[in-house]
């Protein structure tokens, strides 16, 4: 099924005029040029620091390094203020407000329900199956006409696996709106990417972050890379400049680092692999989910009781117990060796 993205996007989004900032108007920055078009302080920050002059509000040298790690084109991508900025366009974009509706499959990363109310949409919710795994014909049922957006998390947050990529492709195959596929936690998954699928699906949107395996969560940077029409229609309605001068710089200095980011993935994952074993030789946790993220979801007797009792040690995980199809469940990102050692002795000594 082919996708015509044009008809995806909303009427008055199409008609909209962006906001000419200065640096669209004039892009070539220059100690030897007088900039007297931006209302800036010529002088610098207090600090001393020289952040007084507006960023570039396309990010081209970030994404020209995205470009060659990724091995897709600039105009593919997007870049946010976290993953949380393109999940938002994505309903300005493309969803009418009391009119159309979004997919989402629980348990699930909780800003697509939030954008949804934020964003007066209807919201639709698919369950994943027992195994945690996509119930692709309960999702195209629950679809219609006015059905612009499924969001699949994968690897899934909170369950950590990621889900089968033969059924993703069912959807954006049998699907003739926007699928997005949530990949905050790919870096630390076997699975590949489906940035791959890009050429393949005009439909598909895949959403990465700076957050996780890059430890930058405190900078908010997120990554969309989708079809140019979705990008340009994005460099349209987004905030003029929406990465700030910092957050741009410090990506540049991580994007010459892949390989410090290669070795803290290692760790986390030989790290990850540990604490699964030793839980599961605790009679307290009734199950471990398979995980393909940073962060291991087990199943106890009383997972309030235990968070509770961890938080009074000042070890702060996440309570998930009330959460479907995670009854009685802990969260537990993934630590330093010190961490781990410090959580592990307490939560056995519970």
């Amino acid at each position: 099924m082919t996708t015509d993205i044009q008809k995806l996007i909303r009427n008055h989004i199409k008609e909209m005029e962006p906001y000419s900032s200065a640096r669209d108007e004039f892009e070539e920055v220059s100690d030897q040029n007088v900039f007297l078009d931006a209302n800036e302080n010529p002088f610098g920050t207090a600090t001393g620091e020289p952040y007084n002059r507006y960023p570039d509000p396309y990010q081209r040298a970030v994404k020209e390094k995205l470009s060659v790690l990724k091995g897709i084109p600039t105009e593919n991508i997007f870049l946010g203020n976290g993953s949380d900025e393109p999940i938002d366009l994505l309903f300005r974009a493309f969803v009418e407000p009391q009119k159309e509706n979004v997919v989402i499959l629980p348990p699930t990363y909780g800003m697509y329900q939030v954008s949804a109310a934020l964003n007066n949409v209807e919201l639709r919710k698919v369950a994943l199956t027992s195994t945690l795994d996509l119930d692709v014909e309960g999702i195209l049922n629950a679809v219609d006409n006015n059905t612009k957006i499924i969001f699949v998390c994968s690897p899934n947050n909170p369950t950590g696996n990621a889900v089968s990529s033969d059924k993703i492709i069912q959807l954006l195959e049998q699907f003739k709106g926007i699928v997005v596929v949530d990949e905050a936690y790919i870096d630390f998954s076997s699975e590949p990417s489906f940035i791959g699928k890009l050429e393949e699906y005009e439909n598909l949107v895949v959403l990465q972050t700076f957050s996780k395996a890059w430890g930058m969560a405190g900078l908010r940077l997120g990554m969309m890379f989708a079809n140019k029409q979705v990008v340009d229609i994005f460099n349209v309605i987004k905030p003029p400049y929406n990465i700030n001068q910092l957050t741009q710089e410090k990506a540049l200095e991580a994007l010459d680092n892949v390989d410090k980011v290669k070795e803290m993935v290692a760790t986390l994952l030989s790290e990850r692999q540990r604490l699964e074993k030793e839980l599961s030789e605790i009679s307290r946790v009734k199950n471990i989910f398979p995980s393909d993220a940073n962060f291991i979801l087990i199943q106890v007797e009383n997972a309030t009781d235990d968070y509770n009792k961890l938080v009074e040690q000042g070890i702060i995980i996440r309570n998930r117990a009330k959460v479907l199809l995670c009854d009685e469940g802990l969260r537990i990102s993934i630590g330093t060796p010190e961490e781990n050692n410090r959580f592990l002795e307490a939560f056995k000594a519970l």
